[in-house]
């Protein structure tokens, strides 16, 4: 097995102008000189080959080390898409179903409470009602589920997760579920799409289900079969490593989700993920290919299907700080984006600021990174960068730059 996809002989092989993706790098590494950003590894593929791969800018920019199209990254929260296509996995082979509530897998999920009013700033104290309905597996994956995180909710149910240690990288993936468990959801569950804990929770039922801990079952189940090589929860070897640049005010990095160099002890589901752009563009290429990736397949086409859908309800509401938080990427009504099972989805070309077509499917994480998936247009883009507090930017310069290379 081929440990990246095959390369186009050009860009216009695969209907992209070589011109146009120049671009994409020249607008990299102007920022890269002007102390903006260290540096950063694109990849765009397109009908099955890849037609950019660059490295631009600087690995570890105090250390003059180069970027180069190995380099590893923490990927952040784009490990999401892994742990809900390793839940999916599991729904496939009629171990896990959707629409059980999570506490049929983590009966420690039995008995919840919800926070009344927990984005009330002015609470100093948290009352609590009986939850409406369960808490499902389907609401983990589209984050409907009531869960949070800390700095996202008010000062009251923020605080009783910090004093109990939630998400604590100390912590096992089974004080993670007791801690957590013992706290109020932040909202009735199905009521309102709220960023927050709900993927770590689903990869703690994937631990369950699955019979091994979740790091083993990502590696077996999903790297080693697709050639991921360097994917995984392990340390990375610090000379391959991206690291973010000293902050110029601060005169230090800005902190990040892990150390590299050290594997974590809470293995989480929803952030913990170490890779490549390559890797990631295989993963990419499965779900674009409808599960499989050569002889390899891991999902059938209709669940890929179902996971690129929007499952968000009619009158749902969301969290007071998701608009902000994702700008014109918000799977909000107006942005014409809504929530699958793992990623948002573009349900319209019109109602947003930014280029993508109906359909095409993305994740992001806050270190930097950034992937989407169109199927219309058979186009797989990814950013990779570790610069946390100037995302947003690049995330919507990447939209940008890649469909206007789109000439054919």
């Amino acid at each position: 097995m081929s440990v990246e996809l095959p390369r186009a002989g050009k860009p216009e092989d695969v209907g992209l102008s070589s011109e146009r993706l120049q671009r994409v790098r020249d607008a990299l590494a102007r920022d890269v000189d002007a102390g903006i950003v260290p540096g950063a590894v694109v990849l765009v593929a397109r009908r099955g080959q890849i037609a950019c791969l660059e490295a631009v800018g600087y690995r570890d920019r105090e250390a003059g080390a180069a970027m180069s199209t190995d380099t590893v990254f923490r990927i952040a929260s784009m490990t999401k898409p892994f742990t809900s296509v390793a839940a999916m996995m599991l729904a496939e082979e009629g171990r896990l179903i959707l629409a059980d509530p999570v506490a049929k897998y983590l009966p420690e999920f039995s008995g919840l409470k919800v926070a009344v009013n927990s984005d009330d700033a002015s609470a100093t104290t948290l009352t609590s009602e009986p939850c409406r309905r369960p808490m499902t597996v389907h609401d983990l994956l589209r984050h409907t589920s009531g869960l949070t995180y800390a700095p996202l909710t008010g000062p009251a149910l923020s605080q009783a997760y910090i004093a109990a240690g939630v998400g604590n990288v100390a912590h096992s993936n089974a004080a993670f579920v007791t801690k957590l468990a013992a706290m109020p959801l932040a909202y009735q569950p199905g009521s309102t799409w709220q960023y927050g804990l709900s993927t770590d929770v689903l990869g703690c039922v994937v631990e369950v289900v699955g019979g091994m801990a979740l790091d083993d079952f990502i590696e077996q189940r999903i790297c080693r079969r697709l050639g991921l090589a360097s994917t995984g929860f392990a340390a990375v070897d610090a000379a391959r490593a991206a690291e973010p640049q000293v902050d110029r005010e601060l005169g230090k990095r800005p902190p990040m989700l892990r150390e590299a160099t050290v594997k974590p002890n809470w293995i989480s589901g929803g952030s913990a993920l170490m890779s490549t752009a390559a890797d990631y563009g295989r993963f990419c290429q499965m779900l674009l290919n409808g599960g499989v990736l050569g002889d390899t397949r891991l999902l059938a086409p209709a669940t890929v299907a179902l996971m690129s859908a929007d499952h968000l309800p009619p009158g749902v509401a969301y969290g007071p700080q998701m608009r902000a938080m994702f700008g014109a990427l918000a799977p909000v009504p107006e942005n014409a984006i809504g929530f699958g099972l793992g990623f948002a989805v573009r349900n319209a070309i019109g109602g947003n600021a930014l280029p993508g077509s109906p359909g095409d499917y993305s994740w992001s994480g806050v270190s930097g990174t950034y992937f989407w998936i169109d199927p219309r247009e058979q186009l797989i883009a990814i950013l990779m960068m570790q610069a946390p507090l100037q995302r947003m930017r690049y995330r919507y310069l990447m939209r940008a730059l890649v469909y206007q290379a789109v000439v054919g």
